[in-house]
């Protein structure tokens, strides 16, 4: 298919305008972090978090950290809606990087994209399979290993179909099952709080302004710990800006969507974790409760059956986020297969559905193999990838932040506002994610900290994995390189005179 350029000089991929509203790309932003599996998997790993030797745990801080981990997350979102404003182009990351700090820095910005996705597809592939069962009450086969994967692999199946099928059927999907998981977030919170306040439960306490102020942290060490793992937990909003050429006002949008869903987050997540620790914390902070502290405080809050809605908005959760880790990935793989950075065949889109299909169902499938191939291996080394998954994530949405300083860098002192949200903002994103990665990696250098305990080339196996992946980029982009050597001629940009002070409306129509 032969392509033009679009407005914004975008080249037009094909893909089909104005299909996704602001609400749907908003939708899309908050599905695509999973709030309720991230809540019910993460939360009680927080309060139990602890740093140096001799330091207390986060404990009912919890909603402290949440909330400084929001901080670098809405810094980079904020690097993304300046970024598509002058370039909205699906590929995001790996476009907005080339123009700005040059192809081979894009390039390896594309492709942790799209190993990020592989890696976390999998996880979620699982927790869809294995809360298929417990909602029947069929504990016998969420026991077996090969049922959970045989259902995850059904539901990468039916996600892939339905991506593939067309964008608007994709975010049709996307409004029921973050409704679901809203809806279900939100009665627990409320029925919690009802609870605590009007009923005064044994066993329940008022909230208190000090769980919302990291200086009750004990230490910086603690907080940080706090953030290694509460950081993560927001990302995926940028999957609202990879669907830019198919949403309404693909230059302005997109970029909105992306920093109100990472306000809409912060919201759940803090009421949804206070509600849970004002109505029994110590359910919350029992290490025996912490991969799924949701279902622990469900059966006390709800009781029997109502109990199972919570498992609703797990699964729900898990599902709504397989559907939107395949969008952004096709749509990043398919920006670079036109730009020549990867195989043309990845640029195809289908004639009808107007969809990357190629990539999408492509995406699926490499799911589906990484998924049963470490599942038959070693289940332990499919939990090991998972840890290496910050890596990749920080690297990635940090590369961004750094773009948009240097791409806007004429501008930076044209305002105050171009100053502080389009230089400061975003190179204050990356340095903490940085910091994070690189905390990360020391801590997983150590076996000691990995799922297997095995110790890799004298290293953890998440961050040999990490490593690993990297390298096979490296490789894949030389031989890319030798191949088509034209992408990686081109030359870096920077943003139009007065972009950031123009007004929406005709932002982005140069570049």
């Amino acid at each position: 298919m032969e392509s033009s350029p679009q407005a914004g000089g975008v080249e037009d991929k094909g893909l089909k305008k104005n299909a996704v509203s602001y609400l749907s790309s908003i939708v899309i932003g908050v599905a695509s972090t999973a709030p309720g599996y991230s809540l019910a998997a993460v939360l009680g790993f927080v309060v139990l978090a602890s740093g140096a030797a001799g330091t207390e745990a986060v404990g009912f801080q919890a909603p402290a950290v949440l909330l400084v981990s929001f901080v670098p997350m809405f810094f980079i979102a904020s690097a993304y809606y300046y970024m598509n404003r002058a370039d909205p182009d699906c590929g995001t990351t790996f476009s907005w990087v080339t123009k700005a700090m040059g192809p081979h820095l894009g390039w390896l910005g594309g492709w942790a994209i799209v190993v990020a996705d592989v890696i976390v597809m999998a996880n979620l592939a699982q927790i869809a399979g294995l809360y298929s069962f417990l909602l029947v009450d069929a504990q016998s086969l969420a026991d077996s290993t090969v049922w959970v994967t045989f259902v995850g692999v059904i539901w990468i199946g039916i996600m892939t179909a339905i991506v593939t099928r067309g964008i608007e059927l994709s975010a049709r999907t996307q409004q029921f099952l973050l409704g679901v998981e809203l809806l279900t977030l939100g009665a627990f919170a409320v029925v919690a709080l009802w609870k605590v306040y009007v009923t005064g439960e044994p066993g329940t306490q008022h909230i208190d302004a000090s769980w919302f102020s990291p200086f009750a942290v004990d230490s910086l060490s603690t907080l940080t710990a706090g953030m290694l793992l509460a950081v993560f937990i927001y990302w995926g909003w940028d999957s609202a800006v990879t669907v830019n050429e198919e949403t309404e006002d693909s230059s302005e949008a997109p970029g909105k969507s992306a920093v109100v869903s990472t306000v809409i987050l912060l919201l759940i997540y803090v009421i949804v974790s206070a509600a849970a620790q004002a109505f029994d914390f110590s359910l919350l902070s029992d290490p025996k409760n912490s991969d799924d502290v949701l279902s622990a405080l469900g059966s006390e809050i709800f009781g029997s059956p109502l109990d199972k809605i919570l498992i609703i908005a797990v699964l729900t959760s898990a599902a709504a986020s397989t559907q939107t880790t395949i969008l952004p990935t096709a749509r990043t793989t398919l920006s670079m297969a036109r730009a020549k950075a990867m195989p043309k065949v990845l640029g195809d889109v289908h004639p009808r559905y107007l969809t990357p299909h190629v990539s999408s169902i492509l995406m699926g499938v490499l799911s589906i193999v990484w998924y049963v191939g470490l599942t038959i291996v070693d289940e332990n080394i499919l939990f090991d990838s998972l840890a290496a998954l910050g890596l990749m994530i920080a690297f990635y949405l940090g590369l961004n932040g750094i773009a948009c300083a240097i791409y806007y860098r004429h501008e930076l002192l044209s305002s105050v506002k171009a100053f502080l949200f389009v230089g400061v903002a975003p190179l204050i994103g990356t340095a903490i994610l940085y910091y994070l990665m690189i905390k990360n990696a020391i801590d997983l250098a150590d076996p000691v900290n990995s799922e297997s305990g095995d110790s890799w080339l004298g290293l953890g196996p998440p961050l040999v994995i990490a490593i690993g992946f990297m390298a096979l980029g490296v490789i894949l982009m030389i031989w890319q390189q030798i191949r088509a050597p034209e992408f990686f001629r081109s030359k870096l940009e920077t943003a139009p005179p007065d972009l950031v002070a123009r007004a929406p409306a005709t932002a982005g129509k140069e570049s």
